[in-house]
């Protein structure tokens, strides 16, 4: 007998003629996830085996696996030649010796067995039966059910337990799209939600030294360290801002500073998409929660993009469950900690809710060297790369 973990993908079994570009995407990406691991992956029609693996590692195994967009879920299971007496001493490996009620569950990929799923079930919860005469058979509401894999390559898998995964399509599978991410709740769990979808991510984070603290990039740098776990490998662009927010401050009226600065944010993230291939922008905007993210501040801000659609995928979620997203990919207790990033710098009291597309156009016109602060800023970019 041999511990495997058995894998199982979503969405990529519905792709038809296409499957096997998304089958190719999603193995390199669980290969990578396993990287610095020893192991031996096995592939057979719609199912995924690790295999030859370091028992004692099994749960950082199944930790990093679980977080492969693309995968649905994953099974401890145990391989073994199919046959009658094989498949019955796996399946006492599960069969505590207990007064229980249990079932066998059998699925027959290999259907030159001449007896049937249900036959086979039958026959192997007699063997189970034989040797625990406290069990009964209860097939509606069992408190222990045996599951039997049978597949065509001559070896059945024996397990109880089946963990989700995180589903979704192989990262790679929808473009490049470009996150604006900063050290909040919200622009974390969208990138995560692109990522789900099949986007490699690409991340700008604005940085207003000296009036923002290296420890607020840092959060930021960490936040895009989790979410590489999900999405792969991220490069992160840091943004010298503190001279357009200056700008921004003397020039424009108070009451429309964070509209400017947004439009002039999402302007700038839409030029490094240009330049890193990226073919979205992505924010983490959620409908109405501040006062930036109104449906006017929104169109005010997409004003500023020039040719690249903006995806907003928490836009119709909100806060409290954003926030539960968050805690259960890890991003929440980084982003609770209290180092502010740029948007807090120079608050105004009463920001706009409702702006105007010709008022903040003539408010941003205001800054006469704004395309020279543009560029300025671009040049001064630090890329970290991160999950490299």
């Amino acid at each position: 007998m041999q511990k495997v973990i058995l894998l199982r993908f979503g969405e990529i079994f519905l792709k038809g003629k296409n499957k096997s570009y998304f089958e190719k995407l999603l193995i390199d990406n669980i290969k990578s996830s396993l990287s610095g691991l020893e192991y031996r992956f096995v592939k057979t029609h719609n199912r995924y085996y690790v295999e030859d693996f370091d028992g004692d590692e099994i749960a950082e195994f199944k930790n990093r696996l679980k977080k492969v967009f693309g995968l649905h879920s994953l099974s401890e299971a145990v391989k073994v030649p199919t046959g009658y007496e094989e498949i019955g001493e796996a399946a006492m490996l599960y069969a505590p010796d207990e007064k229980l009620t249990f079932r066998v569950t059998v699925n027959r990929a290999d259907k030159s067995l001449e007896k049937n799923s249900s036959q086979i079930g039958a026959d192997i919860g007699g063997y189970v039966l034989e040797r625990r005469p406290l069990y009964k058979v209860d097939l509606d509401h069992a408190q222990l059910n045996i599951k039997v894999d049978i597949r065509e390559n001559g070896y059945s898998y024996v397990f109880c337990g089946v963990e989700e995964c995180a589903g979704g399509m192989p990262v790679g599978c929808s473009g490049s799209g470009m996150l604006l991410l900063s050290g909040g709740f919200d622009s974390p769990v969208a990138g995560y939600r692109m990522a789900r979808r099949g986007m490699r991510i690409k991340a700008v984070h604005y940085h207003s030294f000296p009036y923002t603290s290296e420890q607020a990039k840092q959060k930021v740098v960490d936040l895009a360290h989790v979410l590489s776990g999900y999405a792969g490998p991220i490069d992160l662009y840091v943004v010298p801002f503190t001279d357009i927010q200056f700008a921004i401050h003397e020039k424009c009226r108070p009451d429309y500073m964070i509209t400017i600065m947004r439009r002039i944010m999402i302007e700038i993230a839409e030029k490094l998409a240009a330049k890193t291939g990226c073919g979205a922008l992505i924010t983490g905007e959620s409908l109405g929660q501040v006062a930036s993210q109104t449906l006017e501040s929104m169109t005010v801000t997409e004003d500023a993009v020039k040719a690249l659609p903006v995806f907003r995928p928490l836009v119709g979620m909100d806060k409290y469950e954003i926030m539960d997203t968050a805690a259960a990919i890890g991003t929440y207790k980084l982003s609770e900690l209290p180092y502010q990033d740029c948007c807090t710098v120079f608050l105004p009291r009463n920001p706009v809710i409702k702006p105007s597309v010709e008022t903040a156009r003539k408010e941003q016109a205001k800054i006469e060297d704004l395309a020279s602060l543009i560029d300025a800023a671009i040049e001064g970019v630090e890329k970290i790369e991160i999950g490299r």
